[in-house]
């Protein structure tokens, strides 16, 4: 019997979180452009984040501009600014695609993190890590399977824009949970500072398209609140994860995400193909079992 390490824990912890949320986007939020969604839900959640951020942070571990150089605030721009472009690019390749097709593409972000972190911070897994990275990508996939051959998402990744655009959006997740760790670890930045940063940052890059597309959501405000305080906690406890182990180890389990939220889907909304999911969730548990060994 194996005890689970913290970081793997909090990605676990974070996979539940994200998945209902998502399961909760899709059901609550059809009605929204997706750049408006952000901004709305993310001023939410900084309005939850920002009292623990008061009440934690004590200024003497906030970086002085004198120590925070030009390396450092490349790393914490382009990690937000990763964060802002993953998110539209997998809207523009929702709107060349059909959802089930572009996000299981998009979720096979431990694809490109495993070689980031092995060829530019020298990180070293085992080959049964490496299985189990392998494994719980595997399970994204099969949770967003329909029908058809299984090599049809790989034929039609050659040609189709959708399948391109999703890819370039996974590789950008993957820059954005690469450049997480590494502010959280190598920069040792204060957490209860960082994830604001992420929050606010992405609500700012996006903000001018949310602009042009505005939609009143004064009368969602409640569910926006909702929405912003788990998006608050999934920040929190994927910083937590990412600050402990790295971003190859918790980034396969935290994208477990969209099996979470398509068992929810099957067990509540007795959505199709339930037992491909339960198939799914199994691999799931396998990939996270063989990380943790």
């Amino acid at each position: 019997m194996f005890s689970l390490s913290p970081g793997i824990g909090y990605s676990l912890a974070a996979a539940l979180v994200w998945g209902t949320y998502i399961f909760a986007l899709k059901q609550y939020f059809e009605e929204y452009p997706g750049t408006v969604l952000t901004v709305g839900i993310n001023a939410a959640a900084l309005a939850w984040y920002l009292p623990l951020t008061v009440r934690r942070t004590d200024p003497a571990t906030v970086p002085s501009l004198a120590s925070f150089g030009l390396h450092e605030g490349a790393i914490v721009l382009g990690t937000i600014l990763a964060t802002a472009a993953a998110f539209l690019i997998f809207l523009r390749a929702l709107e060349a695609g059909e959802v089930s097709y572009v996000a299981p593409i998009s979720k096979i972000v431990p694809v490109f993190v495993l070689p980031i972190e092995v060829l530019f911070l020298q990180q070293r897994l085992t080959p049964l890590q490496v299985t189990g990275v392998v494994v719980a990508t595997l399970a994204v996939y099969v949770a967003n399977y329909r029908t058809g051959s299984l090599l049809d998402p790989v034929r039609k990744a050659a040609s189709s824009r959708a399948a391109q655009f999703g890819l370039l959006s996974a590789a950008c997740f993957a820059l954005s949970d690469v450049g997480k760790r590494v502010a959280l670890q190598e920069l040792a930045l204060p957490l209860e500072l960082w994830v604001p940063t992420v929050l606010g940052g992405v609500l700012v890059a996006v903000l001018p398209l949310a602009v042009r597309e505005w939609v009143p959501i004064r009368d969602a405000l409640p569910k926006f609140l909702l929405a912003g305080g788990g998006v608050a906690l999934g920040e929190h406890i994927t910083s937590l994860a990412l600050s402990t182990v790295p971003a190859s180890i918790a980034s396969p389990i935290i994208n477990t995400q969209a099996v979470v939220a398509v068992l929810l889907g099957g067990v509540l909304l007795r959505e199709d193909a339930f037992r491909t999911r339960l198939v799914a969730a199994a691999l799931a548990v396998v990939g996270v079992g063989l990380i943790a060994a």
